[in-house]
C-alpha cells in the first residue's frame, strides 16, 4: 500500500466514530445572511423544547476504491428522545404521510392510541429492521417498559424508525453496516444543547436538491394568549431536484445549476426524476392532543414546499409531531388533560412551517462535500455563490447589522 493510500485509510478508519449531540462549529443559514420569519429559540434547534435530547452515530469508512480500503460506508443513526434518556412517560403524537414511498415503523399504534412510547430513530432505508430491534434490546437493558403496550408482567414494543435512502456511490447500503451497537450509541449519547447538522447520524450519506444534504434543525418561540411555547424541528433531508431549490423565494437551484453528469444524488443525467425522501420530526411543549398534533405534522409540508419540493412519486415524505405536555396522561383511569384551543392554534402551524423551512436550509448549509466510490462527489451548496444569488435578488441580510447569531 502506498503512503497516500495508507494515510487515506487511516483517516477513514478514524472517522468511523459515534457522535453525540454537541456544539457544532459549522455555519448555519442565518450565519450567511439568509432571512427568516419568526423568532427562534435560544439554540434554534429541536432541543429548545425542554427535555428533548438528540444523539447520533456517524459511520464513515472506506477509501477511494473498494480494492484499497473496503466498502464505502457513509451512513449512521439519529435518535430523538422526547423526554430524554431518563424519561419514561409516553407523549401524545400525530403522524402524517405526505408521500408514502418510504417507511416509518410504529405509526399504526400512534394513529390508533395517540401516543408515542419511546424514542424516534432515523437511519438508512435498509437498516430500519436492525435499528428497530436494537431499540427493543436497549429498552430491555434499561428496564424501559412501554406504558401503552403492557399488561401485568408482559410488554411489547413497537419502535418508531424512519428512513431515507443513501445508496451508492456514497454508501454501500446493501452492506448492512449499521449494527445494534450503533443504535445503542446514538441512544446512550443523546443530550440536549446544540444539535450537530449536515453529514451526521442518519443524514451522513444523504443528498438534498442534488447538493449534499443530511441533518438539520431549527425552532420557533412564540407568545400566545395561552402562554409562551416552543416549536422545534429536526429533518433528515434527502429530497428534491436542483432546479426546484428555492431559498426564501429565490430560485437558487436554477441560479446554481448542475454543471455536468454525476452519480451522487442523481446528477444532471437524472435531473428529471426525484429519487429521495425526507423525514421531519416536529416537537412542541404546547399542550396539543393527538388530532391537533397530526394537524401540526401536516404543516411541515408547508415548510418543505417553501424550499421547492413537490414531493415526487419516489419520495418518502413522512412527518411526526409530538408534545411534551400532559406528562401524566397514562397514570389514571380518567386523566385530566390540558388542551390548546383550536381558536389559537394557527400561530403554531405557522411556526412549524417556518422551522421546517429553516431546518432544511440548515441541513444544506452545514453539509460538506462528500467523496464516494471511485471519486464520485456529492457537492455541498457553495456558500459564497449562495450569498451572491441572494444578494442579486436583494434577499441577503447584513448579519453584522441584524445581530442574529446562528447559535448562542
Amino acid at each position: 500500500m502506498s503512503c497516500p493510500q495508507a494515510r487515506w485509510l487511516l483517516v477513514c478508519l478514524a472517522a468511523f466514530v459515534c457522535v453525540a449531540a454537541a456544539a457544532d462549529p459549522k455555519p448555519r443559514a442565518r450565519d450567511l445572511g439568509i432571512p427568516f420569519d419568526g423568532t427562534p429559540g435560544a439554540l434554534d434547534s429541536i432541543t429548545d423544547v425542554a427535555g428533548v435530547e438528540v444523539g447520533f452515530t456517524t459511520l464513515i469508512s472506506g477509501g477511494p476504491t473498494t480494492a484499497q480500503a473496503g466498502p464505502q460506508v457513509r451512513t449512521g443513526v439519529t435518535a430523538i428522545l422526547p423526554r430524554g434518556r431518563l424519561g419514561t412517560e409516553p407523549v401524545f403524537a400525530g403522524f402524517f404521510s405526505q408521500n408514502g414511498n418510504g417507511e416509518m415503523t410504529g405509526t399504526h399504534w400512534i394513529r390508533e392510541s395517540g401516543f408515542l412510547d419511546g424514542p424516534i430513530m432515523i437511519t438508512n432505508t435498509h437498516s430500519v429492521g436492525v435499528v428497530r430491534d436494537a431499540v427493543i434490546a436497549w429498552q430491555l437493558k434499561h428496564g424501559l417498559v412501554p406504558k401503552t403496550s403492557s399488561v401485568g408482567d408482559s410488554w411489547w414494543s413497537m419502535p418508531v424508525v424512519g428512513e431515507t435512502y443513501d445508496g451508492p456511490p456514497l454508501n454501500d447500503v446493501n452492506g448492512f453496516h449499521v449494527r445494534p451497537e450503533h443504535a445503542f450509541a446514538a441512544l446512550d449519547g443523546a443530550a440536549g444543547g446544540a444539535v450537530p447538522e449536515g453529514n451526521v447520524g442518519g443524514g451522513t450519506g444523504m443528498h438534498c436538491y442534488q447538493f449534499k444534504g443530511g441533518t438539520g434543525s431549527a425552532s420557533r418561540r412564540l407568545d400566545t394568549a395561552a402562554g409562551t411555547y416552543t416549536i422545534g424541528v429536526l429533518v433528515q433531508c434527502n429530497c428534491g431536484l436542483r432546479a426546484q431549490l428555492a431559498v426564501r423565494g429565490v430560485p437558487v437551484g436554477r441560479e446554481i445549476p448542475l454543471e455536468a453528469p454525476r452519480h451522487a444524488g442523481g446528477g444532471a443525467s437524472s435531473a428529471a426524476v426525484e429519487m429521495g425522501s425526507i423525514i421531519i420530526v416536529v416537537a412542541t411543549d404546547a399542550p396539543l392532543l393527538p388530532g391537533q398534533l397530526e394537524r401540526l405534522a401536516r404543516r411541515a409540508t408547508m415548510g418543505l414546499a417553501r424550499t421547492g419540493s413537490s414531493s415526487g412519486n419516489y419520495s418518502g415524505d413522512l412527518f411526526l409531531a409530538f408534545s411534551t405536555a400532559n406528562p401524566d396522561a397514562t397514570h389514571k383511569p380518567v386523566a385530566t388533560l390540558a388542551m390548546f384551543s383550536n381558536d389559537l392554534i394557527s400561530p403554531l402551524f405557522e411556526a412549524a412551517a417556518q422551522a421546517t423551512e429553516e431546518a432544511i436550509l440548515n441541513a444544506l448549509v452545514s453539509a460538506e462535500t462528500m467523496i464516494g466510490a471511485d471519486g464520485s462527489k456529492s457537492e455541498a451548496l457553495p456558500h459564497e455563490r449562495l450569498r451572491a444569488v441572494m444578494k442579486k435578488y436583494n434577499r441577503l441580510l447584513d448579519t453584522a447589522a441584524t445581530g442574529q447569531p446562528a447559535r448562542h
